[in-house]
């Protein structure tokens, strides 16, 4: 079958999404944690890093030399920019100097402000999609980031007496902004160094982070509260990645381990999520797997994160092998090996023009839904995208799915025999159920900003 013919099946499948978003509004409630910030969005071309480079007097050799993930000075944020825009991959590196905030502020600047951090940007989005109540977690609620959240009535957090109101009226006068910087940079673009020329082979992000109170896990007092007596009936959770084993960063992963269990007591039906992010520190990552992720009904990750995961769970060969050809086939196996030493029931991974979810077979949300889930979060990931904003969810509805997907699933579902799966989009692997969806890639994007947070929410709440 043949590409036209396999677009045509996969558009009249999406057909339904309009009404997986009005099934969404009789959803009662969510909740988000724990990181919410602010991110300063910044284009950067290919000649103006160039500059930069050549402005901190950095050879090829200085930018090629990264000794660790972490930033430390202003060079560091240019070797991580270097290093993502040459691999068209996205990345986050931690800093917890001021002078490089203040470097960053000053020299490199930004175009826009939005909504930062997993759960302020889920939180938007479940919100936006008309779930009745969504309350988000923040640590930090001036005025400035209060301006982040959607304006609407069922988005909701607490002031600093503990009362619960809509998250944009909110001002905590005490409380100091936390900006993130996430530096963007755009597919074919070119970076000349020392006579090199250095072409990025896909449109991405690095993101430079700078932010004292989600480095240390600091919860807000009123949000666990409520949580311990009203739960919701989903909990997406994230911002994990933020710590460090320096700053007693497994410490408190133990110490919120116990309060999340708490939040289970109250509401044994509620789905727990559990996002992945690019972690860096390695005791963390084991933590978070070894801690955090056996309390999850389900997890998401991207290519890049399916990989980290690998290499600490001894799987060095396959990490490799994921790392140097991001094909469904290999991500595959990755991501059965994952399923296999990780406790948890659902695994989803997000990856160019495709989604794929690998689940027990007896997991709370059929694979029937799951598909639905997923072409519904794929709709409003290219409408974000395309437009940098969920004000229109289905700006991007009636689109053809990518090629680059279709071919992905009929090369998977040859190597693992199931030649159904192109067509149908679900099937089985060993004792789990398997569904696949080809998603719609926008061209050029406006903004790739909490893309992969926004397609694991949505696929799993739209899965009605």
């Amino acid at each position: 079958m043949d590409t036209p013919e396999l677009q045509k099946i996969w558009k009249q499948k999406y057909l339904l999404v309009p009404q997986q978003l009005e099934k969404m509004k009789k959803i009662g409630s969510a909740a988000t944690g724990f990181n919410a910030n602010i991110d300063a969005v910044l284009k950067m071309s290919g000649a103006r890093l160039a500059a930069l480079i050549k402005d901190c007097n950095l050879s090829l050799k200085d930018l090629q030399n990264i000794k660790t993930k972490k930033i430390y000075e202003p060079a560091d944020v240019l070797r991580g920019v270097f290093k993502c825009f040459v691999g068209g991959i996205a990345e986050e590196w931690l800093t917890e100097q001021k002078s490089v905030y203040d470097w960053m502020n000053k020299t490199l600047g930004y175009d826009r402000l939005q909504m930062g951090g997993q759960g302020g940007i889920v939180g938007n989005v479940l919100a936006s999609v008309g779930i009745k109540k969504v309350y988000v977690h923040t640590n930090s609620l001036p005025a400035l980031q209060a301006k982040q959240f959607v304006q609407t009535k069922n988005l909701l957090s607490f002031d600093e007496n503990g009362e619960c109101k809509p998250a944009c009226q909110i001002n905590r006068l005490e409380d100091v902004p936390l900006i993130h910087w996430i530096i963007e940079f755009d597919k074919n673009d070119t970076l000349e160094i020392e006579g090199q020329t250095f072409r990025c082979p896909k449109a991405n992000r690095f993101i430079a982070t700078y932010d004292p109170l989600n480095l240390k896990l600091k919860t807000d007092d009123a949000f666990l509260a409520h949580m311990r007596k009203t739960g919701a009936e989903y909990v997406v959770l994230s911002g994990f990645h933020a710590l460090s084993s320096d700053n007693d960063g497994e410490r408190l992963i133990d110490e919120i381990v116990p309060e999340i269990k708490r939040w289970r007591e109250v509401n044994p039906q509620s789905i727990f999520h559990l996002e992945i992010a690019s972690t860096q520190d390695l005791p963390i990552r084991r933590a978070i797997i070894k801690k955090i992720a056996p309390l999850m009904d389900s997890m998401g990750i991207n290519e890049r994160e399916a990989i980290d995961l690998l290499e600490i769970l001894d799987e060095g060969s396959l990490a490799e092998a994921c790392a140097r050809r991001p094909t469904a086939e290999n991500l595959f196996a990755g991501l059965v090996k994952l399923k296999e030493k990780i406790s948890v029931p659902r695994i989803q991974l997000h990856m160019f023009g495709l989604y794929m979810v690998l689940q027990d077979t007896n997991f709370k949300i059929t694979p029937e839904q799951n598909l639905k889930g997923m072409m519904t979060a794929a709709t409003i990931a290219a409408a974000k995208a395309g437009t940098g904003n969920i004000d229109n969810l289905l700006w991007a509805h009636g689109r053809d799915v990518s090629d680059v997907g279709l071919i992905e699933i009929e090369d998977l579902a040859t190597s693992i025999s199931q030649k159904g799966l192109i067509t149908s989009g679900i099937g089985h692997y060993q004792k789990w159920a398997l569904i696949v969806c080809p998603t719609i890639l926008i061209e050029k994007p406006v903004t790739l900003v909490g893309m992969g947070d926004t397609i694991s929410s949505l696929s799993l709440t739209a899965a009605q």
